[in-house]
């Protein structure tokens, strides 16, 4: 009796110690389990997952741009070692690293960085399949604005269209110097149609002579697009002294690309990066599927037009990371689309379960049981993709602010209603024949009509094979693309100026 009331005692004394050394000491025991890297150009994620939570310092040093982190409570082994063959050429922020055992039970890791950055190191709880993850997110200095790289890549793609391009528009735009202009006339300007200053910035991004900012690089020898004259400072010799007159040249709003009105649908392909979403039976992931469907799309979109105004399409993650529910909204409306298209590929507890399905935002609840379970499903998106809390709960509560107006919802059935009958015409079976409804956390956006797709359910294996074949996505893009034109046709674009 006497030694079983000793062990007792041990235990208990060995169990008051364990607590009182806390999640700092017990981390000293970790194991890595694995590593993984996620290069993009928003920014890039380094993901160290063990079995309890680590604890790490980082350092930043500047010139040449590196970060130290110290990790705590671990030793360096094969798992850690992997990490530096998974820096990529291709990388734009991480050049190399060199990790090792920098003292007893602390690793060192050092990113040698192509840029300065501005890192965010933060740890996640275990969720799904994940264990403990600590997460290193290297930003650039200065955020990417989607609008910018909008119109670097349709300046880089406006070669392919012609060098002489003239928009499809009602007013007369040139892209080219005129014929022997005699003495124009200056009341031409109140007759060009409405300004987008979106075109504005494109010219004056095109007739930079170098980029010397954070926005995206424009090709080199790029267009040779005047700057509109607002004041011109030039004079010229031939008119009369009254006013200033501009050389001869485009009307002052031309360009090579100028439109008067471009048509943006934001495509958002789901999940990326540490979300893989769903998993069909043979390991088919569901974020790889919708991103070569937004692909395949977005091809279509920028070959199109709506009574004349160019089509552009833009997506809110066009590689494999992860994009927080409320940044990809803020994405699409910092480029002012006109729609957005929420990508993705169902899943249910069953492989019976089968067809595609088109919803739309609900402020009243769900229209019905499965709509509601999905949407739940897909607003924890964040918790499996992994969001700094500490660092987005601001701006994710004020992009995800229930405003959404009565119009916007009618607006997103119309063009649930389009697309649904077009993914019935190319065959594909609908798991409902109306457009649902549910609180998508990704559909908030009040003033741009939107929906979410689910092209199929990849958990049923024969729709899982169909989602995998490049024939069967070109069939599901056009339908989609089809599904857009339907919408437009019935409700034209309203004229609009973009705010830059």
């Amino acid at each position: 009796m006497k030694a079983t009331g000793l062990k007792r005692r041990v235990l208990l004394q060995g169990g008051s110690i364990a607590l009182m050394l806390g999640v700092h000491q017990i981390a000293r025991g970790a194991s890595i389990l694995a590593v993984r890297v996620w290069p993009a150009a928003d920014y890039t994620r380094v993901t160290i997952e063990s079995d309890a939570r680590l604890n790490s310092q980082q350092l930043v040093v500047g010139s040449p741009p590196r970060l130290a982190v110290d990790i705590e409570g671990i030793d360096l082994n094969t798992e850690l070692r992997d990490l530096v063959g998974k820096i990529k050429p291709g990388d734009p922020y991480i050049n190399g690293l060199r990790i090792g055992q920098n003292a007893p039970k602390v690793v060192r890791i050092v990113f040698d960085l192509k840029q300065t950055v501005r890192p965010q190191v933060f740890s996640l709880a275990p969720v799904a399949a994940y264990k403990h993850r600590l997460v290193l997110d290297l930003y650039p200095e200065q955020a990417i604005d989607p609008m910018e790289a909008l119109i670097a890549e349709r300046l880089r793609d406006a070669p392919k269209n012609g060098s002489t391009a003239t928009a499809p528009s009602n007013g007369p735009v040139v892209a080219t110097a005129p014929a022997a202009p005699s003495p124009a006339p200056a009341p031409v300007r109140p007759v060009m149609p409405p300004v987008d200053p979106l075109g504005d910035l494109m010219a004056q991004q095109a007739a930079r002579p170098a980029p010397s900012g954070p926005a995206p690089a424009l090709p080199p020898g790029g267009m040779p697009l005047p700057l509109p004259p607002a004041p011109p400072p030039v004079v010229a010799a031939a008119p009369p002294p009254a006013r200033p007159v501009t050389p001869p040249g485009p009307p002052p709003r031309a360009t090579a690309s100028r439109t008067d009105r471009i048509i943006i649908v934001a495509l958002d392909p789901g999940h990326g990066g540490e979300d893989p979403g769903a998993i069909g039976p043979n390991g088919t992931r569901e974020k790889d599927i919708v991103l070569q469907v937004a692909h395949r799309l977005r091809e279509r979109i920028n070959a199109a037009s709506v009574n004349g105004s160019p089509m552009r399409a833009f997506l809110t993650r066009d590689a494999d990371f992860f994009v927080p529910l409320g940044v990809r909204v803020q994405k699409a409306r910092r480029v002012q689309a006109d729609l957005f298209v929420s990508i993705h590929a169902d899943a249910f507890t069953t492989p019976a379960a089968r067809g595609a399905s088109v919803f739309a935002l609900s402020q009243s609840g769900a229209s019905s049981s499965a709509a509601r379970w999905l949407a739940n499903k897909e607003n924890d998106a964040d918790k499996v993709g992994g969001v700094n809390v500490g660092n987005h709960e601001a701006q994710v509560q004020r992009a995800l602010l229930d405003m959404s107006t009565t119009a916007q919802i009618n607006d997103s059935l119309k063009l649930g209603g389009a697309m649904l009958g077009e993914i019935k015409g190319i065959g594909a079976r609908l798991h409902k024949a109306q457009v649902e409804q549910a609180g998508f956390a990704v559909l908030k956006a009040p003033d741009i009509p939107s929906v979410l797709v689910e092209t199929a359910f990849i958990s049923n294996p024969e729709e899982e094979a169909n989602l995998r074949r490049a024939d069967y996505q070109e069939n599901l893009a056009d339908a989609l693309m089809r599904g857009i034109q339907r919408y437009f046709a019935q409700n034209p674009p309203l004229a609009r100026s973009r705010q830059l």
